[in-house]
């Protein structure tokens, strides 16, 4: 195809009018005799039936675009003259006569790009309700061929490479009465997908059982999996779990690269003081540190941050996890296998034989993992853990209600950090943002008095599609445990009361989502849906 090398915009006249070639096709010619442009591509919709006329090997080997058929012609755009052979190719492909138009290679390139990738919305569209409609069986040798047919194996592949692709943290394949319900849990929200055909239930479950080894004839008890794939040149780890239900069963899949960057403190969403206390409360060469927060705020990936802070060749540092997340440098890791009794408690008293001087257990789940991390860290070793509760004080509380010793609890225990996960406004479209009245009416009945300054939202783009989100923050409370509250402790003082003392030098989870929507890091819609009730105000 004739054109010049980087131009980014050009037009061919021609001599003598449209109907010059042999071939007889049409060119669509503007009044100064010059070949008539095509519409603007950027904003232009092809409809499908364009796109189908021409198999995407063709149109992407001849930079073409097919972009319109009417009336018994096919409009396509190309940057320079097409060849009469191609074009007696495209009349022989989809039976039209063709007619040329003028457009920008780039443009035609990131048109083709954009219509002919292959997306699961578009394969979903695509497949044939009634040559597949056999394929619904309730036969589990039937269901197992079916989960080996290439439009169920392509379907799954494309779900979870697109999830990938979309920066999704899980995967939700839900069955209801009429509909199979697909989401993409990204930035902590679940945001709805379109949905499988119903009848392909059976075999996209039975195919991701095939991939994760799991058992396809067990359809009535929830089971546990794993699957490892590459995607773009890094390792994904994929835990999946299943549960029935009334319709049949439920998936979901949890995505974890392997090979993500840990993150720094800061990096996280520390400001530099507390991540300054920080280092200074971990360095200790023993004792207890804690993080809390419910599911998902992001508590594993903080103590990745703090162990890889830690790490140097004089120290040996294991982890007990449920499931190893992503690898550390350095650092021996071991996943629990509950299912051969291998669980937190005994896998912590076989690898304090291990002299170890640094050990992360990935959760403490009861009073006898509790008792032995807080042992050991009374006899000379560094512990980590995670504890679900809602501010830092509660972790306190909640090792008291497990039955743990307050003056073991007092002896080691060094800190806490309590945190959440806040939206970040996408730095694309952020823009000043008024607060709302129903937003004020919230947080003032939450006893926060809004600062007269500037806050920021996102406007919605196709960065964040439109969602004015990007990414995801923590924000954090930190308890350093200093001698006034191991008093407290050894009282058996309420978390109220301790949090009443700690609040007085502690900046509280409301208070640094406040502060991030100060630095437009977060808006305060994000404020009153994850701190405002934060009990420390």
């Amino acid at each position: 195809m004739n054109h010049v090398e980087g131009e980014s915009e050009f037009r061919i006249d021609v001599l003598g009018g449209s109907a010059s070639r042999e071939t007889g096709s049409e060119t669509a010619v503007a009044q100064d005799g010059s070949i008539e442009s095509a519409p603007d591509l950027s904003e232009l919709t092809v409809p499908s039936e364009a796109i189908r006329a021409l198999p995407v090997d063709f149109v992407k080997r001849h930079r073409i675009l097919p972009f319109e058929l009417k009336e018994g012609t096919i409009r396509v755009a190309a940057a320079g003259p097409v060849e009469s052979k191609v074009v007696d190719d495209i009349r022989l492909l989809s039976g039209l006569e063709v007619e040329e138009f003028r457009a920008p290679e780039s443009e035609i390139l990131e048109k083709i790009s954009e219509c002919y990738q292959v997306t699961v919305e578009r394969m979903i569209e695509n497949l044939n309700p009634e040559e597949s409609a056999g394929l619904e069986s309730k036969n589990l040798h039937d269901i197992e061929v079916m989960a080996n047919e290439p439009t169920v194996i392509n379907l799954v592949n494309l779900i979870i490479s697109t999830a990938l692709g979309e920066r999704a943290s899980d995967i939700h394949l839900v069955p209801f009465e009429k509909e199979l319900e697909l989401r993409y849990r990204i930035d902590g929200f679940l945001q709805p997908k379109p949905p499988p055909p119903k009848h392909l239930h059976a075999a996209l479950i039975s195919r991701i059982k095939i991939m994760a080894d799991m058992n396809i004839a067990e359809r009535f008890m929830p089971q546990d999996g794993h699957i490892q794939i590459q995607h773009r040149g890094t390792r994904v780890d994929i835990r999946v779990g299943t549960m029935p239900t009334i319709y049949g069963e439920s998936v979901v899949l949890r995505l974890l690269k392997k090979d993500q960057k840990v993150q720094t403190p800061e990096e996280l969403g520390l400001d530099p003081d507390r991540a300054k206390l920080l280092r200074r409360l971990v360095a200790k060469p023993h004792g207890l540190f804690l993080t809390t927060g419910p599911t998902g705020s992001g508590k594993t990936t903080t103590l990745y941050s703090i162990l890889s802070s830690i790490y140097s060749p004089e120290k040996k540092i294991l982890t007990i996890e449920d499931p190893v997340e992503y690898e550390l440098p350095g650092v021996a890791q071991i996943p629990v296998r509950p299912n051969r009794g291998f669980t937190f408690a005994t896998g912590l008293r076989s690898i304090l034989r291990q002299d170890p001087d640094t050990v992360m257990v990935g959760e403490i789940r009861d009073s006898e993992t509790a008792e032995i991390g807080i042992r050991a860290a009374l006899t000379g070793h560094q512990v980590f853990s995670t504890l679900h509760t809602n501010d830092s004080a509660g972790a306190i509380t909640r090792l008291l209600d497990m039955g743990v010793e307050a003056f073991l609890i007092s002896s080691s225990l060094e800190g806490v950090l309590a945190q959440r996960l806040v939206r970040r406004i996408c730095p694309d479209c952020q823009i000043e943002a008024p607060i709302s009245a129903l937003v004020r009416d919230q947080l003032e009945a939450a006893g926060v008095d809004l600062e007269d300054c500037t806050y920021y939202q996102g406007q919605g783009c196709e960065e964040c599609r439109e969602t004015g989100y990007l990414g995801r923050v923590g924000i954090f409370e930190l308890l350093p445990i200093n001698s006034e509250l191991r008093e407290l402790i050894l009282q058996r003082r309420s978390s109220s009361e301790i949090t009443n003392v700690a609040k007085k030098t502690m900046v509280s989870l409301r208070q640094d989502a406040l502060n991030k929507a100060k630095q437009g890091i977060t808006t305060l819609d994000e404020v009153v849906r994850v701190a405002s009730d934060d009990a420390t105000e």
